[in-house]
């Protein structure tokens, strides 16, 4: 009999963090945190697969995000305050530490947590987005990018464009976006391209093309891939970014100064002692890890790192779920094997 996953809330004086849970309340926290533009239900599958491991798996609507708190400006969405909405989040769980997990945007939060804050990290584990110890911004991006497949002359940021795409044209893509929600969840969800490796992402594109949907004023009205989504959990989405719309997502990329700035304050110069667990999608061609050099910071900044390889597009935690329940059981396994509790 699988256990429930049970609804809870977080509340500080600053902030509140709406949250899923499984698993037993003494359990060790591992943590799960979502990244653009999506939601605690992202990790579906995994908290139950934790839950029933005996850890207490935890996994938060971020801020911007659902019934997290929502917030007016473009400066609120930088990484060091959702760092500390973590860390009240933490706290509420009467614990002192945990194991991080994260993806996409929640990548270089669950980083953050562990080189700024390292007593409150036992492991870190990583989907798609490595870590760089100087920030993750498309400066500290972009000198890693395959010119094979985006020559300089043609594709200067390479991949990336399309974070200055939301930087020069914010409005624009925000009113893309929000035109039809269902339809943009559907057009964003979709499985990974074996096919299509080697070849640049339309995303280096984005600023030429006019934006992400190119001339489109709205995501086009794509089937449901349901290799990630079921007609409920599209619902889900459609429903949260219907409600609380893209201002908040999106502004998590306009804050490359201050992220970078942050970076700098991280303890022992960025440098991850504790265990690390990074999955390389070999199909995601934005955050691409296996024939750039982009996971070269990681290796060189964690002591303790091991590395997996899933067959899977971006959404790997939804595509891919039981590789992904795999690779965390077996890392759990070698590295905490005091803190099961089946």
């Amino acid at each position: 009999m699988s256990l429930p996953v049970t609804e809870h809330i977080a509340r500080s004086a600053r902030h509140t963090t709406a949250y899923l849970a499984c698993g037993p309340a003494g359990g060790t926290p591992v943590v799960f945190v979502h990244g653009w533009p999506e939601l605690a239900i992202s990790w579906r599958h995994q908290l139950r697969c934790l839950g029933q491991l005996g850890f207490r798996a935890i996994a938060p609507d971020m801020r911007g995000y659902g019934r997290s708190s929502q917030y007016p400006s473009h400066g609120d969405y930088a990484l060091e305050h959702s760092v500390a909405d973590m860390l009240e989040l933490l706290a509420s769980l009467g614990a002192e530490q945990a194991i991080w997990v994260g993806h996409d945007w929640g990548t270089p939060v669950v980083w953050s947590i562990a080189s700024h804050h390292p007593e409150r990290c036992l492991g870190v584990a990583g989907l798609c987005v490595p870590y760089l110890p100087q920030g993750f911004t498309p400066a500290t991006c972009e000198p890693y990018i395959d010119r094979r497949v985006y020559p300089r002359e043609q594709f200067p940021a390479g991949q990336w464009d399309y974070m200055h795409d939301y930087e020069e044209h914010f409005a624009r893509a925000q009113a893309a976006y929000e035109a039809h929600p269902l339809n943009t969840v559907k057009a964003m969800f979709r499985k990974g391209d074996p096919a299509a490796r080697g070849k640049p992402s339309r995303l280096a594109s984005a600023r030429r093309n006019g934006g992400i949907f190119g001339p489109l004023t709205a995501a086009p009205d794509l089937p449901l891939d349901r290799d990630i989504l079921s007609d409920e959990d599209l619902h889900q989405y459609a429903a949260s970014l219907t409600r609380n719309g893209f201002f908040g997502p999106n502004s998590w990329y306009l804050n490359a100064p201050a992220n970078q700035a942050y970076a700098q304050h991280a303890r022992q110069d960025g440098r991850l002692d504790m265990p690390v667990l990074f999955f390389h999608a070999a199909h995601d061609y934005v955050c691409e890890t296996i024939d750039s050099t982009l996971a070269q910071p990681m290796r060189a900044a964690c002591a303790r790192l091991t590395e997996v390889t899933v067959a899977s597009g971006h959404w790997m935690a939804q595509e891919k779920p039981v590789e992904v329940n795999a690779g965390l059981a077996r890392w759990l396994a070698r590295e905490f094997p005091a803190l099961w509790c089946v």
